[in-house]
């Protein structure tokens, strides 16, 4: 016996909120005068070996930076830094020092001029492999990673593309079920 679905038509300019939900980050940029942050939401891994991609262009001040130096730092807040991250999101680098105006600090990274920022989760400093143009996709190559194990607050904030979050919450462990798909030291 077929069952009927209880499914409601969803608009299609809506649908992106059913994917989006990566978890919000923070990307700085220093484009050989300053540094910048700016808030990203769409983001992706492309593979176990560090590859990601995100995508922002123009549009945002911070991108100039990525073209001219190829380099960014992926800075993860946790739920904690929420409107510190939509107030990032909501202004320009260009007309002010979001580090300065957020209260962030800044940390030196190892391999990229653009700094860590202290109050985050976890970092990957990044090299820009490549620039997608026509559809403002940046491809990003990690080059180090860092985690703050010490840090109370861990869970990450998902933006939902309507101006509302989810947060991570309980976390199911099936490691040793997908053990052949999972890469060594996992």
């Amino acid at each position: 016996m077929e069952q009927k679905a209880r499914m409601e038509t969803l608009p299609l300019h809506k649908a992106f909120t059913l994917m989006e939900p990566g978890p919000v980050v923070l990307v700085t940029t220093h484009d050989g005068r300053r540094d910048n942050v700016m808030t990203i939401t769409w983001t992706m891994v492309l593979d176990f070996a560090a590859s990601f991609a995100m995508t922002t262009g123009p549009w945002n001040y911070s991108y100039a930076a990525l073209k001219k130096t190829r380099e960014c730092v992926i800075a993860i807040p946790a739920v904690d830094m929420l409107d510190t991250a939509v107030g990032i999101g909501t202004c320009c680098g260009r007309d002010e020092d979001k580090f300065e105006k957020f209260g962030l600090t800044r940390v030196k990274a190892r391999h990229v001029r653009a700094p860590l920022i202290g109050q985050c989760l976890a970092h990957i400093e990044c090299r820009v492999a490549d620039i997608i143009e026509p559809y403002n996709i940046v491809i990003l190559q990690g080059l180090a990673a860092w985690f703050d194990s010490a840090r109370k607050e861990q869970r990450l904030l998902h933006a939902v593309g309507d101006g509302t979050f989810t947060v991570d919450g309980r976390k199911f462990d099936r490691r040793e079920m997908m053990r052949s798909k999972l890469p060594g030291g996992l």
